[in-house]
């Protein structure tokens, strides 16, 4: 569990990149959005998958448990694969914004 623990800022960083790799592996223009603002500080975090302008409703995230976990494989899987599902289903009901 080499992972676990860590700061507010160095769990969120850690979560955007986890998020961000899951998501792209279904497809690259996939982005992350992740809320760590202000209200959110040391508590929580609101992540979001956008493709195109199309954006999926909020999942959260508390910190301590991401903290926690995020040395754990097992845990780690299970937010991989609900990542992976909620990126499909962005896909299927999104569509990218038009080429500029």
């Amino acid at each position: 569990m080499a992972f676990s623990g860590g700061s507010y800022s160095e769990v969120a960083r850690w979560l955007r990149n986890f998020l961000t790799s899951h998501a792209k592996r279904e497809d690259p223009r996939i982005e992350v959005l992740l809320d760590t603002s202000d209200e959110r500080e040391g508590k929580s975090y609101g992540a979001q998958l956008k493709f195109g302008e199309h954006v999926t409703p909020t999942i959260e995230f508390e910190f301590t448990e991401v903290a926690a976990n995020r040395g754990s494989y097992a845990w780690c899987a299970a937010l991989a694969q609900r990542v992976r599902q909620a990126a499909r289903e962005q896909l299927l009901t999104g569509s990218p914004a038009p080429a500029r």
